[in-house]
C-alpha cells in the first residue's frame, strides 16, 4: 500500500508542476523533453541490474516500451494543455476517470473480483470524478471542454492498460526500473524529434526555465511509474482495485490543492465529487 500512496503523491506533484509552468512562463514541450531525460536517468541510476543495450532490445518488453513513450509525449502534451485551459480538477479528472479502461480490462483479462462492494465503489468513483469535474458557469466550446479531455481520457487509459499488461506479461523481478527508463528514452527521442522539426522550421526560441521545470517533473514523473508499477507487482492487491484507489485519489489531492494553491473554486458538486471519491476509496479498499 505504501507503493500506492507514493504514487499518488508524485502524480499529484505532476499537476501542480504543469499549473506552475503556466505562472513562471516555461515552454511546456521544452520542458516536457527535458522531463523524459530527467526520468530515463531516474531509472537507469536506480536499477539494481547493469545495463546492457542488447538485453534491453532482445527483451519481449522492447517495442512495447517504444510505443509506450510516443504516447507518454503526445499525451504528457494534452495534459499540460488540458491543465492549463481547463484547470487542474478538470485535467486531472479526464485523466483518471480513464480508469474504467484498465479496471474492465483486469476484470476481463484477469478475472479479478466482481463483488458488490468492489463494484459500488467503482461506480461511485466515475460519479465522483464527474461531480469533480462540473464548472459552474462555464461557457462551452468543443475544443476547449471536449476535445482536449476526451483524447486526455483514452490516451491515459490506453497507457494504463498497457503498463498493466506488460507489467504482469513480461516484467521479471527487478526489471521495473530498466523498463521505465526505456519508456522515458524512446519519450525523450520523439520529444527531441519534433524540437529539431521545429528548429529547422525556424520555429524555436530556447527557454532556459524549462530545463529547471523539466528536471523537477522528470523526478516525481519517474516515481509515479516505478510506484506504480511497484504496486501492480505486488500480489495483495488486484489492479482493478489498485487503479481506482490510484486515480480516485489523484482526483480528490489535485482538486483539494487547486482550491488551496492556485485559488480555483469548488462549487457544491465539486464538494459531493471529493466526499464519494473518499467513499468509493474506502468501498474498494475494504473490499
Amino acid at each position: 500500500m505504501i507503493y500506492l500512496l507514493l504514487s499518488i503523491l508524485a502524480s499529484t506533484f505532476i499537476f501542480i508542476i504543469f499549473k506552475l509552468f503556466d505562472r513562471f512562463k516555461i515552454n511546456t514541450l521544452q520542458a516536457i523533453v527535458f522531463n523524459y531525460v530527467t526520468a530515463c536517468f531516474c531509472g537507469f541510476i536506480t536499477s539494481k541490474n547493469p545495463l546492457n543495450v542488447d538485453d534491453i532490445v532482445q527483451s519481449q518488453w522492447f517495442f512495447g516500451a517504444m510505443a509506450l513513450g510516443f504516447l507518454f509525449i503526445a499525451i504528457f502534451n494534452v495534459m499540460a494543455i488540458t491543465s492549463q485551459r481547463n484547470g487542474l480538477s478538470v485535467a486531472s479528472v479526464a485523466t483518471k476517470m480513464s480508469v474504467i479502461i484498465p479496471v474492465i480490462f483486469g476484470i476481463y483479462m484477469y478475472q479479478e473480483s466482481t463483488g458488490f462492494q468492489k463494484m459500488l465503489g467503482i461506480l461511485l468513483a466515475l460519479f465522483a470524478v464527474y461531480f469533480v469535474s462540473v464548472k459552474k458557469h462555464a461557457t462551452f466550446h468543443f475544443k476547449s471542454n471536449l476535445l482536449f479531455p476526451i483524447i486526455l481520457f483514452l490516451g491515459s487509459g490506453i497507457i494504463d492498460t498497457s503498463i498493466k499488461f506488460i507489467e504482469s506479461t513480461y516484467i521479471q523481478d527487478g526489471g521495473i526500473p530498466l523498463f521505465s527508463s526505456t519508456i522515458f528514452f524512446f519519450a525523450a527521442c520523439f520529444g527531441i524529434g519534433i524540437l529539431m522539426f521545429k528548429i529547422i522550421g525556424n520555429n524555436f526560441k530556447f527557454n532556459p526555465q524549462s530545463i529547471l521545470g523539466g528536471l523537477a517533473l522528470g523526478i516525481v514523473n519517474y516515481a509515479s511509474i516505478y510506484y506504480l508499477l511497484k504496486a501492480l507487482h505486488h500480489e495483495t492487491l488486484e489492479s482493478s482495485t489498485i487503479f481506482t484507489i490510484n486515480n480516485v485519489a489523484i482526483v480528490m489531492f489535485t482538486s483539494l490543492i487547486g482550491l488551496a494553491l492556485f485559488k480555483e473554486t469548488l462549487s457544491f458538486k465539486n464538494w459531493i465529487g471529493v466526499g464519494l471519491a473518499i467513499i468509493s476509496i474506502l468501498l474498494v479498499t475494504l473490499a
